[in-house]
């Protein structure tokens, strides 16, 4: 029988993701007409594009492979990826939208690892003073933990009106906002999550909420908040503030 050492069940408990997933197949309707014939994951904000941005943060988080689901002019977003060879990019083509968690689901295989990053296609995030994902990677745990969120304060949001998702207590366990309250923190769409948590899952379209309430009555449902600055990208205003941040705080500068 092989032995563990402690210190290596340690680094297998927080093990660094070296795969990740970009979802970027939706239509974005609430972009049109800029996403008429432009993929959203391909909108520019201040000179570069959202998923390139993307694609950096992952690759400074030590990520190999990057696998993208695409449906929407998915053909421009595997084109312009080509042209990178900074990390190995899988395609996961979806002839009917799959919903959140059917899209990450669809692609397990390609995933090919027990826990991954995902990643929503139309989000943008900033660092404070260590890298956000550095700190979701220290805080990762596979003995208590099936999903790790970045979660924000919805008052510092760019990009984003609403009530909230989640309360998180001091030891980072998330709870989900009832109907008529306010949260303070919303979810930014970026995450660890374990392939255990698509077990006994077989609907082929679902939202990821699906599995994250599972997880939450199951107390495996983790967040760290998120000290940066943070945007949502989904509609044309959202577009507007990010620039108009980037270009005030770093001018001159393309890629930040």
């Amino acid at each position: 029988m092989q032995r563990v050492s402690p210190r290596g069940a340690a680094e297998n408990v927080r093990a660094r993701p070296e795969r990740a997933m970009i979802l970027a197949a939706g239509k974005g309707t609430r972009m049109r007409p800029l996403t008429e014939s432009t993929p959203k994951a391909l909108i520019e904000v201040s000179g570069r594009t959202i998923v390139d941005r993307t694609v950096d943060r992952l690759l400074e988080a030590g990520v190999k492979t990057i696998i993208l689901n695409l449906h929407h002019l998915g053909e421009q977003i595997e084109a312009h990826l080509d042209r990178r060879n900074d990390a190995t990019f899988l395609f996961s083509r979806e002839p009917e939208l799959l919903d959140t968690g059917g899209g990450v689901a669809n692609a397990l295989e390609l995933l090919g690892a027990e826990r991954f990053w995902v990643v929503n296609g139309d989000v943008l995030w900033l660092n404070a003073g260590e890298s956000a994902l550095g700190r979701m990677i220290r805080a990762w745990d596979d003995t208590r933990m099936d999903a790790l969120l970045l979660l924000h304060s919805t008052i510092e949001a760019y990009g984003y009106s609403g009530r909230g998702d989640f309360f998180v207590d001091p030891a980072g366990l998330v709870d989900r906002r009832l109907e008529n309250e306010v949260a303070p923190f919303l979810f930014s769409g970026i995450q660890i999550l374990h392939e255990r948590l698509f077990h006994g899952v077989d609907a082929p379209r679902f939202s990821l909420n699906l599995l994250y309430d599972r997880a939450i009555a199951e107390r495996r449902l983790h967040g760290v908040v998120h000290d940066g600055e943070w945007f949502h990208i989904g509609t044309p205003a959202g577009l507007a503030e990010a620039e108009e941040f980037l270009n005030v705080s770093f001018p001159g500068t393309r890629h930040r």
